[in-house]
């Protein structure tokens, strides 16, 4: 099938297309070169005074897990049926649903989305979860780092090799994309008592620190060519004064890559009256010095939402702050904890409305869009729906000073965001959530709109307008909430921001080379400590009904 999409205004950084009047060809899923005048095409759109994107890429958002559903049972007010039913396919209209994850990325642009934190022993259970999004492919990044068996490794000073092993070998177990950690070594000192743990803290009873195990865990990524850098959950989440936490977690990087995630959540000064201040300046002045770091951002916008995150000894220390008052901790076997706490950031509260300008200020402040990312760390800063709106705050000066005028004064005093006039362009929107977020992944054939790619097309409509839209300006909010089109793999999928197909997508993995007499070391582990043997741990094709289509794709292969 041949297809032209004409006269749109395409944004595709990575050709260097800044708003070029441009025509686009797909055929049979993929973009195409022009294929000449005498071409018959199946199917031409006109988009004459449409913006067109690559499918959006979203590098972190929590969509799949234990997490996940431990939130929808703690909440059910928050996930009724709402929705009228489509495709009379099970679970259509349950808000919150896997169905709704897809319907609602998909109207919003996004054909990609990463779980950013996958526990090995759950990880069946989150491609399930993952199989059951439509349209959009997925990926997951498989949590290391207070697991037992590579803290008992570490002890026994296995050498580098040995540890790079054991990580391909859980990256290949769980169908991953890359490997992510969290608070390195947190949970495990939780289970001793321990309620603070710094990059530079023992774990009891493993003699190795924090520090080491990121090290380690870093050097093991980059040895086995993993294209995601290693995907790094700071320590001291939430603190005050835990600026001075990722700056020290930059320079222990090594001069090799790291993603840092969500680090609005850490540039948190001590300053001011009440011993909390916005440290965005001085996380950004760091972050300009260490060109081997990427960041993304993790925007606090104002509503319910729920936190969920495996930094057992963060979500601990906010439980008597749930919203409403109900949480839950948990521990599994060796792997690690965490814990799901709803909350309600308020427009009133002084410490919310700070969370909310420091987000806004590392946008705004940074020179480097190719370096940070755009997400809201969702659901724990805001909902990923909310994406609309934060787009329509970065890019209106005039709507951000209105809305300025509702939030707690004191607050914004303390900061630099009152100041700033700075408005992000759509060439920088789509840097940070297209080519550089796709290269960041290894997902080499997506992200942009170069023949040869997957035909993951967004079409915007800027002339779109809500009617609570004032004055000339355009409304970005509106814009980006309903697609006018989107294309997955050449399929039309959304049509003026109504879903009118579900294809399945698919999962994106890496499988890294280690050598097989690992896999003696991890049976013996298993035999000894887990209550499933290691023959029902990892994930394999025949969990999936793979009639139509494999459900994995190795991007080694792209």
């Amino acid at each position: 099938m041949l297809i032209k999409l004409q006269n749109g205004a395409i944004y595709d950084p990575a050709q260097n297309l800044h708003g070029a009047i441009r025509d686009l060809f797909v055929r049979d899923g993929a973009i195409v070169a022009d294929p000449g005048p005498d071409a018959r095409f199946d199917a031409v759109f006109d988009l004459t005074g449409k913006v067109v994107m690559a499918g959006a890429v979203d590098i972190h958002s929590h969509i799949a897990g234990g997490n996940v559903n431990t939130a929808r049972l703690l909440l059910p007010e928050q996930h009724r049926n709402h929705m009228a039913r489509r495709f009379n396919h099970p679970f259509s209209s349950a808000k919150w649903s896997s169905t709704d994850t897809g319907y609602r990325y998909a109207r919003m642009g996004y054909t990609t989305v990463v779980e950013p934190a996958m526990l090995p022993v759950n990880a069946l259970d989150v491609h399930l979860q993952m199989a059951d999004i439509p349209i959009i492919d997925t990926a997951a990044l498989a949590i290391l780092g207070n697991d037992d068996l590579l803290l008992r490794l570490m002890r026994a000073k296995a050498s580098q090799n040995q540890i790079n092993d054991y990580v391909a070998w859980t990256l290949n177990a769980t169908r991953a994309l890359g490997l992510k950690v969290i608070n390195a070594g947190g949970a495990n000192a939780f289970k001793s008592n321990a309620r603070q743990f710094g990059l530079d803290d023992i774990v009891p009873d493993y003699g190795v620190s924090s520090r080491q195990i990121l090290q380690t865990l870093q050097t093991a990524v980059c040895q086995l060519g993993v294209p995601h850098p290693v995907h790094v959950h700071c320590n001291n989440l939430g603190i005050p004064g835990n600026v001075d936490t990722i700056v020290a977690t930059m320079e222990a990087a090594q001069g090799l890559p790291m993603h840092l995630a969500h680090v609005q959540f850490y540039a948190y000064g001590s300053e001011g009256a009440k011993g909390f201040s916005s440290a965005a300046a001085k996380l950004l002045e760091a972050f300009n010095r260490h060109p081997n770091i990427t960041m993304d951002v993790g925007q606090v916008l104002f509503g319910q939402t729920v936190t969920i995150s495996g930094d057992v000894i963060a979500q601990y220390s906010r439980h008597s702050d749930a919203s409403p008052a109900k949480y839950v901790m948990w521990d599994a076997e060796t792997e690690g904890s965490g814990g799901v706490v709803p909350y309600r950031y308020r427009e009133a509260s002084f410490v919310n409305t700070l969370q909310w300008a420091i987000g806004l200020e590392l946008f705004l402040l940074a020179d480097a869009p190719e370096r940070l990312f755009f997400t809201t760390d969702h659901p724990n800063g805001a909902p990923f729906t909310a994406y609309p709106e934060l787009l329509r705050l970065l890019m209106d000066a005039d709507y951000r000073q209105e809305y300025m005028t509702q939030l707690n004064q004191e607050a914004l005093a303390l900061t630099l965001l009152p100041g700033l006039k700075r408005e992000l362009t759509l060439d920088e929107i789509a840097t940070m959530t297209r080519s550089s977020a796709a290269k960041l992944l290894g997902l080499n054939d997506r992200g942009h709109l170069a023949p040869g790619s997957v035909a993951d097309i967004a079409v915007y409509d800027p002339h779109k307008r809500s009617s609570q839209t004032v004055g000339p300006r355009p409304d970005y909010r509106a814009m980006f909430a309903d697609a006018a089109l989107l294309f997955k793999n050449g399929r039309l999928v959304v049509q003026n921001g109504v879903v009118i197909d579900r294809p399945a997508g698919l999962a994106q993995a890496v499988t890294p080379v280690y050598d097989a007499g690992i896999t003696r070391t991890i049976k013996q582990y298993f035999d000894r400590f887990y209550s499933l043997n290691l023959s029902q741990y990892g994930v394999n094709d025949a969990d999936f009904d793979n009639s139509k289509q494999p459900r994995f794709r190795n991007i080694a292969a792209l």
